[in-house]
Order: C-alpha cells, then structure tokens, then sequence
C-alpha cells in the first residue's frame, strides 16, 4: 500500500495564504512529489481555527488511511490547533512558507508561527519514539523539496517495515548469541512479524523439486554468470535450495528470510546454500539472510525499501588501519548488481576445506564490488538501534578473500569524516553484530531519518582513542 500523506492547512482569518496562493501552491508542489514517490494524498475538509476542529481534522485523516500529518502553515496558527495535532499518535511534519514581502506589515508570521508549533509539539509529544520534522521554505525551493522527499522516502521505509514477516530457516547459526532478537521486542519496536520453519521443510522441499524445473532454474543461473569449478551435482543443489526458499517465501507470505546455511546442510544434503541466496536476491528481490541473521533480513528490507534495490550482507573482515580502510567481505550470498565485472558460481572456498575431498561442497558468487560511494548500515539492538555511515569503494592493498568483496574508506557519519579506525572502535565498543548491509550511493540521511521516524536510537560514531571504552 502507497503512503498516505494527510495535509492539514492552517491559518488563523486575520493572516493572508489565500491573497498570496500559499496553500494552492503548496498543494500543487505536493501533487507533484506525490506523483513522483506514488504516494497518495488525503486533504482536511475544513481549515481547523481551535482544538476542537483540529481533533475532527485528524479524525477525518485517520479514516482517510493518512499514514503521516503535515500541517501547512499558511498563516500564523493558533497553538491549541497544533498542541492537539501534536497529541496524535501519527508521525507529523510541519510546513512553513517564507514571507512574501519583506517591508510593510508582516503578511504571514510563519516563522514564528512554526517555532511556536515545534516548542509546544515537544512538550506534549514523546520525540524521542515520536518525531516531528519541521520544513521552511517555498513550494518551488529545491531544497524543500529534498527535505520533503527524504521524510516521504523514509516513513514509507517505515511503513513498510510495519507488518513485514520475516522466516527463520534453521534458526540461528551455533553459538552465535550476539545475533539472538527478542522477536517480541522487535514487535513492539518496528511491527516485525518472525516465524521460525524447521530446516526439514527446505531440505524436504529440496528433494521434491523437478527435474524440469530443476534445469530451467540452472540455465537461468548460468545464464547469469560463469559457472567455475562447481560440480553438475552441486549446483543442481543450487537451484533445488533456491526454488525451496521461493516456494517458503511463497507459502509463508515472508518478506524476507532468514536461514541458518550451517551446519546442517552441510550434514543433508551436503552442501552451502550462498549462491541460492544471490540467485534469490538478484532475481526476486527476496532479502536472504545467512547464519539466521534476523536483523540482518530487517536491515535489508529497509534498505531496500529505501533505494529500491537491496544491499550485500557483510561482515567487517581485515581492516588495513595504515591505508584507512576495511575489507567488507561475506562467503555467502550477495546480489550480482553490485559487481564491478563479471561474477563467477564457485566452490564455497571453507566448507570442507581441509578434509579429503576439499572445499567442493555449494556453491558461492564471487565477485569485487563497483568501486564509488556506498552506505553501510545495520539495525540493532532488536530493532531499538541503528548504525550507519558512508564510505568509498576503491583500490584496495589486494583483491580481497574469495567472495563478495571491497575495500571501503573515505568514512563519514553524521558527525563528519571519520577514520577506518574511528569504524573499528565504534563496532566494538557499541558492541554491533557483525553483518553490516552495504548498499551502494550515499544514503545516511535518508536511512537515519527512517530510523529516527522508527524511534531508533542512533549508535554514534566513537573516536579511536587508547583507554578502556567508557
């Protein structure tokens, strides 16, 4: 379902929006981003002029499906209108409109207006878990309409995220506690629906696949990249894992999975599912999260949501402190659309790797990514936290492990240009989960707003320092 975006105008009779066209060009301004976002809007009957006509303002918005309440001030506004429209459980945004003329009598007084609106919003409003975003300018101020966008963006980020169902294949990888969700937290905090499906049912879905289907999912694979050293029995596997997860997804009604890729597998059928992720990823938009990383799936779907396309999940793997950039790296899934060249199906290059028939058993992509900016981010804390900063993909000290693979730097966060070694302290000492979404272009902005309208709260970058964490 598209955003709904519920506009209210107001103004008190003594002021002048409608001499100066405020609220017509406003609306026009919005149609405009709403056309292009497809997002749909519901408008307020009436202009409210106290509390009791603000209340039946957002009434008549909340029946209309409005999932976010921008406020336009046309004129000055009167603080009972906006004192009950801040008491609404909706997220809201209030709009201000420079003043026509600069001499003479004060024509609109929506500065003061606005300040006036956001003081008397934070003391009634909960902004910590409940937000309110403030917007200054004309309806033809390309920066305004930026401002505009990114809210627009990110509370459909989050209102997708609001009822999302996530399957648990397996459940979590051994011993890896650091990734254990409350689910009821996770409920509470994002409306993140987990359900967990015994391995038995891929594995059982795996052996009753077709042959036919089995091959036209194989050529469609090879089709899409070289297939390199994988045994014909192995990436028959492939595809059998892939066409299980789809027919889960499927079946479930799951937005994303999360699937415990080892050990089990490797006991029945005897083999690593990486490449059924990419496949799945790549061909089906489905987030695919190995290990049973839940909030890994989480961050992918935001993510996704977001910029329309998914990110790669990581771990962070060797950083090269000298050179300021860490190696991002995972052997397991990744789409193929952040390749910098040709990607390759190979033999997951450690599972059976020391044993006496080696490294033979499923199948990976590998590839390097493209080289330019990229975003990097992680939902946390069972949903409660987030993580994000920018970075660059460049030249690195050497290719890189077998894989999905490339060397960022060029840090920055919210507080500025950081250091390979700022990203390291950070990680340890905020204690995050090691898989990291990394999603190419410079998108922190917009995933921090997406997590502020989400009550996130933001785990900030930590400066490398020689003492104990604090």
């Amino acid at each position: 379902m598209p955003l709904t975006i519920g506009l209210i105008n107001a103004s008190l009779p003594s002021y002048f929006p409608q001499r100066h066209g405020v609220f017509e060009a406003a609306r026009a301004s919005l149609d405009e981003i709403a056309q292009k976002g497809g997002y749909e809007i519901a408008q307020a009957s009436s202009i409210p002029m106290d509390a009791t006509e603000a209340r039946a303002a957002i009434t008549e918005l909340k029946a209309a499906g409005a999932d976010f309440i921008l406020l336009l001030h046309g004129g000055f506004s009167m603080g009972d209108v906006v004192r009950e429209i801040a008491l609404a459980e909706l997220p809201l945004g209030v709009w201000a409109t420079p003043e026509p003329v600069l001499t003479g009598d004060v024509q609109l007084n929506n500065f003061v207006s606005l300040n006036m609106s956001m003081s008397i919003a934070r003391g009634v409003r909960d902004m910590a878990r409940n937000p309110v975003q403030w917007y200054l300018g004309t309806s033809d101020d390309a920066n305004l309409v930026a401002r505009l966008e990114q809210t627009l963006r990110a509370l459909s980020a989050r209102k997708a995220l609001n009822g999302a169902r996530i399957g648990v294949v397996g459940g979590l990888a051994p011993t890896f506690y650091n990734m254990e969700v409350s689910s009821d937290t996770l409920l509470k905090a994002l409306g993140v629906w987990v359900e967990h499906i015994d391995m038995h049912k891929m594995t059982d879905l795996m052996a009753a696949q077709n042959e036919v289907d089995v091959a036209d999912e194989l050529a469609q694979m090879a089709a899409a990249a070289e297939v390199k050293g994988v045994s014909d029995a192995q990436m028959a596997l492939t595809a059998r894992a892939a066409l299980a997860l789809r027919s889960i997804a499927a079946e479930g009604g799951y937005d994303a999975l999360a699937v415990s890729d080892w050990p089990a597998l490797q006991e029945n059928p005897g083999m690593h599912p990486g490449a059924a992720f990419s496949w799945l990823e790549e061909k089906d938009q489905l987030p695919v999260a190995s290990e049973g990383d839940v909030l890994g799936a989480v961050t992918q779907l935001a993510v996704k949501s977001l910029t329309g396309q998914l990110g790669c999940l990581l771990d962070m793997t060797s950083p090269d402190l000298a050179r300021d950039q860490i190696l991002m790296w995972h052997g397991g899934g990744g789409p193929l659309h952040m390749a910098k060249d040709d990607v390759a199906w190979i033999n997951h290059p450690m599972i059976g790797r020391g044993t006496e028939e080696g490294p033979v058993f499923g199948a990976i992509a590998d590839y390097e990514f493209a080289h330019g900016p990229v975003t990097v981010v992680r939902v946390a804390r069972h949903g409660t936290a987030q993580f994000v900063v920018q970075g660059e993909i460049s030249e690195g000290p050497a290719a890189g492990f077998t894989g999905c693979r490339g060397w960022v730097g060029g840090f920055s966060s919210n507080a500025g240009s950081c250091t390979a070694a700022d990203i390291v302290t950070t990680v340890m000492e905020q204690g995050l989960e090691h898989h990291f979404v990394l999603v190419p272009g410079h998108e922190a902005d917009v995933f921090a707003e997406f997590a502020s309208w989400c009550g996130m709260h933001p785990l900030d970058v930590i400066k490398a320092h020689s003492g104990l964490p604090t």
